[in-house]
């Protein structure tokens, strides 16, 4: 009987022409007309004659021609579930499940309206002595099925080659400026003109620069930051999880040189800012059991960005409008990009923003947000040093 061209042509448009085994595109070899280039085949999940690979006297017949009870397989893989040797790790039930699974992506790729096109950004440095790129595979797949790439490949604002340390002044010389000006020649006028009308960001780096990231960004584009979760590891928003209660504190303290801890991923106690500002006054932003993996929900974020929002406000508030804020941050990479978001340079007090070497024992200044109006002598040798 055989199979014919109509059941051929709706196995091809559910399979997205592409093999339903590895994913890797087919198309076009059916298109090219060309026998000799042709590597798709429609393969029987139940054999289409008694004898051959999962084959059933009675069933083999009615299903001959049946859409459901066909693959559209790469030439290596159809080789792989019908061999002699190798047919028997291929049973029915699992290649029902790999069919189904890869049409029903299919059918949810095609089926994202095209205004939810979105560039990706990914931004890595690296952190401590480790290089940690942010994977564009991981990436596309978390954006499903909210958003797909707009077009091809990323936008990497990434320093290919550092062999600096963040512990190392030279690595702060070098990766700011280098952040500030890839993000000038390959987002801004793209933003501006409207080429990019939403961005995924995709960032693993120090928390300072992924602040500055996310200052650059501003809270104007249409922005959605994502979450590198470890395990099991990916991009993708996991909204079964419960969402994260963020708590804002104060501690009375002296002078205009106010901290501003941000405990989300861990706990960093008073005496560790101390040592660096004496007896600041201290606001604090945590959650009730900080934890590496905390943010696990888009609105996470939404409440987050309303709580620093709230506490820049009560700062500039209770403190004037010439006091300098000190951050020292222990949060998710998302997080990091939001709070350099939430900023705004003619509302909001002057950021210093610190990191933690732990070779040097403690925090240290490494980066600047905002023009320091009246430092203090503190302030001044801080600046000197970030």
């Amino acid at each position: 009987m055989g199979v014919s061209n109509r059941t051929r042509l709706t196995l091809w448009t559910r399979s997205g022409g592409r093999c339903q085994f590895c994913n890797d595109p087919l198309l076009g070899d059916w298109l090219s007309g060309k026998d000799e280039l042709n590597n798709g085949y429609v393969a029987h999940i139940v054999a289409e004659s008694a004898g051959g690979p999962r084959g059933d006297p009675h069933r083999s017949p009615k299903l001959a021609d049946d859409v459901a009870n066909l693959m559209l397989l790469c030439n290596a893989h159809h080789r792989l579930i019908d061999g002699n040797d190798t047919s028997q790790d291929y049973p029915e039930a699992l290649l029902l499940e790999m069919k189904a699974a890869h049409e029903a992506r299919i059918d949810i790729v095609t089926g994202i309206a095209p205004d939810r096109a979105s560039h990706v950004l990914l931004y890595s440095a690296r952190v401590g002595e480790h290089d940690c790129p942010a994977r564009y595979d991981l990436a596309k797949a978390a954006m499903l099925p909210e958003r797909f790439p707009a077009v091809r490949e990323p936008i990497a604002l990434d320093l290919t080659r550092c062999e600096f340390g963040d512990r190392e002044p030279e690595y702060w010389s070098i990766q700011s400026p280098n952040l500030r000006r890839q993000f000038d020649r390959k987002v801004r006028d793209q933003l501006a003109d409207g080429h990019i009308k939403h961005l995924s960001v995709f960032a693993l780096a120090p928390q300072p620069l992924l602040i500055e990231l996310g200052r650059l960004l501003s809270d104007i584009p249409a922005v959605t930051v994502h979450q590198l979760h470890r395990e099991p590891q990916g991009w993708d928003w996991r909204d079964s999880r419960d969402p994260v209660v963020f708590e804002a504190s104060e501690k009375v303290g002296i002078g205009k040189s106010v901290a501003l801890i941000l405990s989300l991923s861990a706990i960093i106690t008073d005496d560790r800012i101390e040592a660096v500002l004496g007896d600041a006054p201290i606001w604090r932003i945590t959650v009730p059991q900080p934890d590496r993996d905390i943010m696990h929900r888009h609105d996470d974020l939404g409440r987050f960005r309303e709580t620093v929002r709230r506490t820049f406000d009560q700062i500039k508030a209770v403190h004037g409008h010439d006091a300098a804020i000190h951050v020292f941050p222990a949060m998710p990479v998302s997080a990091a990009v939001e709070l350099g978001r939430v900023w705004m340079p003619k509302a909001d007090l002057p950021l210093i923003i610190y990191d933690e070497n732990r070779a040097h024992g403690g925090f240290e200044p490494r980066l600047t947000i905002g023009q320091i109006s009246s430092p203090t002598n503190a302030a001044r040798k801080e600046l000197d040093h970030a």
